[in-house]
């Protein structure tokens, strides 16, 4: 099994074989809280204006999202998996967009496959993968606004390295090493009331899920769960 190791949205559009598109905080956290909650389908898009058109065409939807982390007018909740636990999402379909993580989505047109990576379910996808047996896996990292490395993105991307190589890494100082990462201080800030510090705490939950999310390509891409 080749693992190739790319970056932000060029990474993407470079991925080829199985592809995990990764943004621990906060975009794929947030989707594994809500699939675990019970929603059905998340439709992840670049573009602000098409989440829009999305939520017009049924207003059931949840239109959630961000940019530069902020909440965007007029949508349903931010990406904060703590805003998330006010909604009712059971049986309900996400449309998200976010700065990093749905951009890679979007960009992702050339691999065989795509899944999103974080830190919750990281011991679910690497026995997804292990189960599919590719002979590639690119592992993308979005980074910072898809433009800056980050250490989470980072982080995650080294467990599944190491997982899948067959070791048995050290995961029980994963939230200690975190803290003092420059991408969570705003966790810690009251100034920052749009990143709750729970946020911290649910996005560096370890191996708390086994499913994996899987991008069904349609019109539009949809994400779905896949129990492992």
């Amino acid at each position: 099994m080749q693992i190739d190791v790319v970056d932000f949205v060029a990474g993407a559009r470079s991925a080829r074989g199985l592809t995990v598109v990764i943004d621990v905080f906060r975009a794929f956290s947030v989707a594994a809280y809500a699939f675990a909650r019970g929603a059905v389908a998340s439709i992840p898009v670049a573009e602000v204006a098409f989440a829009r058109q999305l939520k017009a065409v049924d207003p059931r939807r949840i239109l959630l999202g961000e940019r530069f982390a902020r909440p965007l007018p007029g949508f349903d909740c931010g990406n904060s998996p703590t805003e998330l636990e006010r909604i009712d999402v059971a049986g309900r379909t996400l449309v998200h967009t976010t700065h990093s993580g749905t951009q890679g989505l979007a960009n992702a047109v050339l691999a065989d496959e795509v899944i999103t990576g974080a830190l919750v379910n990281c011991a679910a996808i690497v026995r997804y993968i292990q189960a599919k047996d590719p002979q590639q896996v690119t592992l993308v990292r979005m980074g910072q606004e898809a433009t800056s490395r980050c250490d989470e993105d980072d982080l995650c991307a080294e467990l599944l390295v190491e997982r899948l190589r067959g070791e048995q890494p050290d995961v029980s100082a994963v939230r200690a090493r975190l803290r003092t990462a420059a991408s969570a201080q705003k966790f810690f800030d009251p100034i920052c009331d749009w990143a709750p510090e729970r946020d911290f705490e649910l996005c560096t939950a370890m191996d708390r899920f086994d499913f994996v999310l899987r991008l069904d390509r349609g019109s539009p891409a949809t994400l779905r769960r896949v129990d492992v």
